[in-house]
């Protein structure tokens, strides 16, 4: 240990002197040989004893680093604040949600002037009714760093909330209790929770997941009953696979309490009467490789979602009776260009959420007489959403939408009459005109012919002469797609001439469930040349040039910023890689990170040489070489459970030891935080508008 901290020490001391222009020198990070060994070939990591939080050493170098990015960006300051001014600016500090009926009572969120926190309120029977504030979450915050609510259930009788609260900002929640009769908050406190509540129709038991306190994984459920230590909860549930997570919900019938038991690539459903919760749960299907299926239930029978047999997905239905695979039947069949994404179920009709052409589409369909038809949106590039619909007996769809241009809207549509209300759309505060911007749907042709869709948005009179600035941000992994949606902070970067631009990379599934499968394990690198081809056609149609063109990406869009600068640092005036996932082989090779076993079927185990070598040629940690980079900003959290500080702080140091540029390279880690950044409803702007003061500066924008 004295080997490591102190020639640290002195590394500290250095790195918090002045250069001769009175500049504070970068930090760098003291070099320590570790070898890693993996089939025969050895890596050399040199910044490997960043990985322990526990080591004051390490939080001193985060905190010079920290202190270095202050400085680096101590010009820009009154600009960040003017920038976090316009953007809370357009927040109605008086907000509410649209209230929706359940169980006799109307739900609503609302938020309060100057405060941070939600609100949660509701109303027996009648909207005229007098109101009653169940939680006031700004109260419960009050003394916290980090708050963040998770779920929030009523009993069936109405008289007792179930709720959730993380306050370290690791996703790990604890559960409380509260009278609705007395307001008076129960003793039981269940820990160490993703934050799922699901109630039995008791209003005593609840079920919940634990999570593995080392690894975060989502292992086991268990049975609670209101009054007794959780020392006495019983394990019902036990998922013992190291590559499947497990959650326990309600289902909307309220009839039953499921688990289902997930990795990547397949899944297993159970069920229990919720009337019954000492009963014993029962498998619906049994996992089998490669097959994934969701339920919902409906009356009589289970709706099946899944793509056994059917890449796309398709949709089956099963007697609550006889539920394995050789009863399903058929309701709607595989479609080779049409992705099957969800459905919402009501009394007289099934809605369908579909994605085509890499735009999500809603289906209604009457059970009685199938006839069936699509509700139309109308415009280019858009975001559709079923909402919140907890009744059964209606024939009312309440969904969300949002364009590039459209502020979230809340919609209620009578499936009878084929008639819209727009029940909410989001305001924004001092006005704004949709007509004033333009959105396109762009189709760039990867290198290997594939095309590619690109939304786009714009304030209306730019020219395409090439000399705009464009931000480029695209996600592709996971198969989670990255939909056209409005934002009113986007509009500090719109309205300073910036175009704006998401790239539907592979690795997302906006074009179908092969767009998924041709951007991961050993198809990886399609989404980083996809991201790389976009904007290089992006170019060539004079939306922009190199020197005014950016890149973002977080998480595993953070690899994409780390791969794609490995690959063309020349490309890109400046990126900003959040929470990045970038050290991809050590990582993946540790099973006792956090989440690490269940990102095998998305990455591939490095156990299997195949793999290894694979990842290895892309790994953007891996992969830093001494060459020059474009300007970057890397963000990260001390607290992160999803990936860990590490990974960025050691990426850092490596691009800082080995570049060849005079570029701005900062590393800000928050050290209250984690994944999901700062809590509350305006704090997450403060680092929005440092992002977007990082870009504009960069340009010689000042205000």
């Amino acid at each position: 240990m004295k080997k490591l901290i102190l020639p640290i020490l002195t590394v500290l001391t250095i790195a918090c002197s002045k250069n001769s222009d009175n500049k504070m020198k970068a930090p760098i990070a003291e070099k320590i040989k570790k070898e890693i060994t993996t089939h025969g070939h050895t890596r050399v990591d040199n910044y490997y004893w960043l990985n322990d939080r526990e080591n004051p050493k390490v939080i001193e170098y985060l905190e010079a680093e920290n202190k270095y990015t202050e400085e680096a960006l101590a010009h820009t300051k009154p600009f960040q604040e003017k920038l976090y001014q316009e953007m809370i600016g357009r927040i109605k500090q008086d907000d509410e949600s649209v209230p929706y009926k359940l169980n006799g009572y109307w739900y609503n969120t609302k938020f309060e002037k100057n405060k941070e926190y939600p609100i949660l309120s509701r109303k027996k029977e009648t909207l005229d009714a007098t109101e009653e504030i169940y939680l006031d979450v700004n109260k419960i915050a009050e003394k916290y760093e980090y708050f963040s609510l998770g779920d929030a259930k009523v009993s069936q009788n109405n008289q007792i909330l179930a709720y959730s609260e993380d306050v370290v900002s690791r996703r790990n929640y604890t559960i409380k209790f509260k009278n609705l009769e007395t307001g008076e908050n129960f003793k039981d406190l269940v820990p160490n929770t993703t934050g799922g509540i699901a109630w039995a129709n008791d209003n005593k038991t609840i079920f919940y997941t634990k999570k593995d306190t080392t690894t975060l994984r989502a292992f086991q459920i268990y049975k609670h009953t209101l009054g007794t230590s959780v020392k006495e909860d019983v394990l019902v549930y036990q998922e013992n696979d190291e590559q499947f997570d497990c959650e326990v919900y309600t289902s909307k019938s309220k009839d039953y309490i499921m688990i289902g038991s997930a990795s990547t690539l397949s899944s297993e459903f159970r069920f229990l009467s919720a009337d019954l919760p000492d009963g014993e749960f029962v498998v619906i299907q049994e996992r089998m490789p490669n097959v994934e299926y969701s339920v919902t239930h409906f009356e009589d029978k289970f709706f099946i979602q899944t793509n056994l047999n059917a890449e796309n997905f398709r949709l089956m239905e099963t007697s609550v009776n006889n539920t394995t695979v050789e009863n399903w039947k058929e309701v709607i069949p595989h479609r080779e260009n049409v992705l099957l994404e969800g459905i919402e179920i009501f009394k007289d009709f099934l809605v369908v959420e579909e994605r085509e052409n890499g735009l999500p589409k809603m289906k209604v369909i009457k059970h009685q007489d199938k006839s069936e038809y699509y509700i139309n949106f109308g415009e280019p590039a858009y975001n559709c959403w079923a909402g919140t619909n907890p009744d059964f007996n209606t024939s009312i769809l309440r969904y969300g939408y949002t364009s590039m241009t459209t502020p979230a809207s809340v919609i209620d549509f009578d499936m009878n009459t084929q008639t819209k209300e727009i029940k909410k759309q989001h305001e924004v505060v001092g006005g704004y005109n949709p007509e004033d911007y333009v959105t396109e749907r762009l189709m760039a042709t990867a290198r290997d012919g594939v095309k590619v869709p690109i939304s786009i948005v714009y304030k209306k009179g730019i020219e395409k002469n090439g000399k705009n600035p464009l931000l480029l941000y695209a996600y592709g992994s996971y198969g989670y797609s990255m939909d056209a949606e409005f934002s009113s902070t986007r509009l500090s970067l719109l309205d300073r001439g910036f175009v704006y631009a998401i790239a539907h990379i592979r690795g997302g599934e906006e074009m179908g469930r092969h767009w998924y499968e041709d951007g991961k394990f050993l198809k990886k690198k399609n989404t980083f040349y996809d991201f790389i081809d976009c904007a290089e056609y992006l170019i060539s149609e004079k939306y922009t040039q190199p020197e005014k063109l950016f890149a973002m990406g977080g998480s595993a869009g953070g690899m994409l910023m780390g791969g794609i600068i490995n690959m063309r640092p020349e490309l890109w005036k400046g990126v900003i890689a959040a929470v990045p996932f970038v050290d991809v082989v050590t990582t993946m090779l540790d099973e006792s990170i956090p989440l690490t076993t269940g990102e095998f079927e998305e990455w591939g185990n490095p156990k299997d040489k195949e793999y290894y070598d694979y990842m290895l040629s892309y790994s953007p940690y891996d992969n830093v070489e001494a060459k020059d980079y474009p300007n970057l900003l890397v963000t990260t959290g001390l607290h992160d459970s999803q990936v860990q500080y590490w990974e960025p702080a050691k990426w850092v140091a490596k691009l800082r030891d080995m570049k060849t540029d005079n570029n701005l390279l900062l590393l800000k880690t928050d050290m209250e935080v984690g994944h999901g950044g700062a809590s509350g409803r305006f704090q997450r702007y403060k680092e929005s508008a440092m992002e977007y003061a990082f870009f504009l500066d960069l340009l010689g924008i000042k205000e």
